[in-house]
């Protein structure tokens, strides 16, 4: 089951809702998913909106949820069991038709390569560095950003 976390939003009257970014973060491990989730915090760059985060524990899940979620970025556990990122990473590339960007997040900077066969926009290691996920995810999330505005 999937659980949405919102991020929260002070709002006046007259002030229009801060727009988000909505990133699906997928791992078998509930700690994985908060160590993702801190790690990037309420938003990876001060240039991009803020994130709305969903999480998914279950592959079929990850699926449903990226066939109709309309995300900006899903961020896949490559160690989760028993479908690992990556595996999912392809499947969803083969599948979801305008699939969203992909970042797996691999056991070991030497697995990196896998994420080749996986179709993965980007990668990184556990364990998880803010700094490195951080900006690997606002590199994604402006290409995604420029390419939406210029279609």
């Amino acid at each position: 089951m999937a659980r949405v976390c919102r991020v929260a939003q002070e709002q006046t009257p007259q002030q229009a809702p801060e727009p988000t970014v909505k990133v699906l973060v997928y791992s078998d491990d509930r700690t994985t998913r908060q160590q993702v989730m801190s790690a990037l915090g309420r938003r990876p760059a001060e240039d991009l909106p803020a994130i709305e985060y969903v999480e998914c524990a279950t592959e079929p899940v990850v699926i449903t949820q990226a066939d109709h979620g309309k995300f900006d970025l899903l961020i896949l556990d490559g160690e989760a069991t028993p479908a690992g990122g990556m595996g999912i990473c392809r499947q969803l590339k083969d599948e979801v038709y305008r699939c969203p960007p992909i970042l797996v997040v691999v056991g070991r900077p030497q697995d990196a390569w896998l994420a080749t066969w996986s179709r993965a926009d980007a990668v990184v290691a556990h364990p998880i560095d803010a700094i490195v996920l951080a900006d690997s995810v606002a590199k994604v999330l402006r290409r995604r950003m420029s390419v939406a505005t210029t279609a």
